[in-house]
């Protein structure tokens, strides 16, 4: 790394609060254990912060994939502060940098220059310019301008008024100081880190062979359910990013519950159809690859009915989405109760046609995906 372009004031946080910690906590667990308390009390703010940037800097400012109330944004924006990841501003601009230049020039945390790199050796650079014309939206926001303008100060605020009341509560300032204050913060950088390193290296590209960014369950449990990443690079606007139930996702829980109690509207969310298109799409490549890995069969007719069906199933799925958006139309308009009974059952009767040729769709894979290549 060139010295002359080193972040002194960043590097010398991040390698100064390490240090700190490996000198410290082995005295501080030898002598003078923690409570399970104590230990409860930084796991519930691991949480609190961690999600607070998941939902917060990421779901809602970065990405507007729905809007809290405006008393869960300012907790959000309490605990996210905490976090030193900069202000919700400049978290967000670099994040819809990434988004825009995946692995490209001007990508901050760009995964084909190292693991370590996108990990936390770009913080050590200096960083570009913030560009105000990258998030406009959020410019306007008041809250937001204060906290960038005064970022500093918040930070040692907010992190010394939950050390005081912790330590405090649980009658332990110097564990509340090391755990509560520092080991939280080292926990959720890299919780947070591994979404820039671990989730764009450890995984399947499930929706998209040319992202870098991969799913991965186990980086779920790792990155408040940041781990599905893959989906999210190609589905940004989605409020999820494990999409079926039993995906590990606290942050798409957490968003879901706050729209239930009214905390939260506008929770956006890709439909399943146009989910099932993008995943024909990437399965077609590597179906018509293996096809031709195959010497006895007739790879004509079986390339042929792939085309077919793929084309098929992208065709319906454009249908459904265009009718969709017609019947949305007509019910705002207040539209007659037999036109929309039978637009109903026209979208009714192409999901029907939809889900027998996705039934078809899966059966070929499978049966395709068994084939073995003739041996030379």
């Amino acid at each position: 790394m060139d010295i002359k372009n080193f972040n002194w004031g960043t590097g010398i946080f991040f390698i100064a609060y390490h240090l700190l910690l490996l000198a410290a906590l082995p005295f501080y667990f030898i002598y003078t254990p923690p409570a399970l308390s104590m230990i409860i009390a930084t796991v519930i703010l691991v949480y609190l912060s961690g999600m607070s940037i998941t939902a917060g800097y990421h779901r809602f400012y970065a990405h507007r994939t729905y809007t809290p109330h405006k008393i869960v944004e300012a907790v959000m924006l309490f605990f996210a502060t905490m976090t030193a990841q900069t202000s919700a501003l400049r978290w967000a601009c670099d994040h819809r940098m990434h988004h825009g230049h995946t692995d490209q020039k001007g990508d901050p945390h760009a995964i084909n220059k190292g693991f370590w790199y996108a990990h936390i050796f770009w913080l050590f650079e200096k960083p570009e310019r913030f560009d105000p014309k990258v998030v406009p939206g959020l410019m306007k926001n008041k809250l937001l301008r204060f906290q960038d303008r005064y970022y500093g100060i918040l930070f040692l605020a907010t992190n010394i008024i939950v050390w005081l009341f912790v330590g405090w509560l649980l009658n332990d300032y110097i564990g509340a100081f090391l755990l509560a204050w520092w080991t939280r913060l080292f926990l959720v950088h890299h919780f947070t880190f591994f979404i820039n390193s671990l989730a764009h290296t450890w995984g399947s590209r499930t929706f998209s062979n040319e992202e870098s960014a991969v799913d991965n369950f186990i980086i779920a449990f790792l990155t408040f359910g940041e781990g599905y990443h893959n989906y999210h690079h190609v589905f940004a606007g989605d409020y999820r990013n494990g999409v079926r139930w039993y995906h590990f996702d606290p942050t798409k829980w957490l968003i879901w519950t706050l729209g239930k109690i009214g905390l939260a509207k506008g929770a956006r969310r890709m439909n399943t159809h146009t989910i099932k298109k993008r995943l024909v799409l990437e399965d077609k490549s590597i179906l018509l690859a293996k096809i031709r890995e195959i010497m006895y069969v007739k790879k004509e007719a079986l390339e042929q009915k792939v085309h077919q069906l793929s084309g098929r199933i992208t065709s319906k799925v454009s249908q459904i989405n265009k009718l969709a958006k017609q019947y949305k139309a007509l019910k705002q308009n207040r539209a007659k109760r037999d036109r929309l009974v039978r637009m109903r059952l026209k979208i009714k009767t192409i999901k029907r046609s939809f889900h027998k040729d996705w039934n078809s769709w899966l059966k070929l894979s499978s049966n395709i995906m068994r084939l073995k290549p003739q041996l030379v």
